[in-house]
């Protein structure tokens, strides 16, 4: 291979840093978005970002947890962007209900009615609750990060993530039972 035709040094140190948490870091970026496109776009803002601070990501122990938390940084600052805006748009996804199954990697259950009627129920109460609450019950409950982590990630005290995490599971819990989906 010629010179020319090989990626730069640079290039390959940013390749093997964060190749290894780019699953987790999509995960973060649908379940903080909710939908594919502007997950697509928070990672990809993410990917930008993190290229341009390289020499600071050489030094960081923890990749895995500086990218969570720069993504997490960037979706703050994009929601409140959004909210200083006077008109939102929608979009397709919006409209045709896109949802879970709509996630990459996920086909379309079929055969099982009830199982994705199960899912449908959970997303609808999901969506009912406060953003504060949402993300921190599906970082912890479906990405499996660590109250830790989730502190690193926001800088709340993981005091007010644990309660945080009881009120979400307990109004989850609510809503579940009262659709009749939780007996």
């Amino acid at each position: 291979m010629t010179s020319k035709h090989r990626p730069p040094d640079r290039q390959l140190a940013f390749e093997r840093m964060v190749r290894p948490h780019l699953d987790r870091l999509y995960r973060l970026a649908w379940r903080l978005t909710g939908r594919r496109p502007e997950a697509e776009d928070l990672f990809q803002e993410l990917l930008i970002k993190a290229y341009g601070k390289l020499d600071d990501l050489a030094r960081i122990d923890e990749p895995g947890s500086w990218l969570s938390r720069v993504m997490y940084n960037l979706f703050v600052d994009e929601r409140r962007r959004f909210a200083r805006r006077r008109l939102h748009t929608v979009h397709d996804g919006e409209l045709a209900g896109e949802g879970i199954e709509g996630m990459p990697g996920n086909d379309n259950p079929v055969g099982n009615n009830e199982r994705l009627d199960a899912i449908r129920a959970l997303e609808a109460a999901l969506s009912e609750l406060s953003d504060e609450h949402r993300i921190v019950v599906l970082l912890h409950d479906s990405e499996g990060y660590k109250l830790k982590e989730i502190h690193e990630l926001t800088g709340l005290p993981v005091g007010t993530i644990k309660s945080r995490l009881h009120r979400a599971r307990t109004r989850l819990r609510d809503i579940l039972t009262q659709s009749g989906t939780f007996p």
